[in-house]
């Protein structure tokens, strides 16, 4: 779950940019669907960047994180491939300040 200030401008982020799917959608409570997970938008948030853990994979990730940076998401780590991991891992905030990973598998 993600804390939201402006559900609009989230689902708008999560839908048109990270290419999530439509569930459920209300003001206070949205959940967007990525494969078999549930991304959930709760209203309330305050804008301010805060940690997530959440995790995208794509497969191109210097895509997706060049289209979130044009949507208005604010660049923390561009993705690059670290020694020993089979991913390219790439970090930024959406618009909301909800700190995100972006990630491709591309194996050892």
């Amino acid at each position: 779950m993600l804390m939201v200030k402006d559900m609009s401008r989230a689902i708008a982020f999560y839908r048109d940019v990270m290419g999530l799917k439509e569930g459920f959608i209300s003001e206070h409570w949205t959940e967007l669907l990525f494969g078999d997970a549930v991304v959930a938008l709760h209203a309330g948030g305050t804008g301010e960047r805060t940690p997530t853990g959440l995790s995208l994979q794509f497969e191109d990730v210097a895509q997706a994180y060049q289209a979130a940076l044009d949507a208005g998401a604010m660049e923390i780590a561009r993705p690059v491939q670290r020694p020993g991991e089979p991913i390219i891992l790439g970090t930024l905030a959406d618009p909301e300040g909800n700190e995100i990973m972006l990630t491709q598998y591309v194996g050892f």
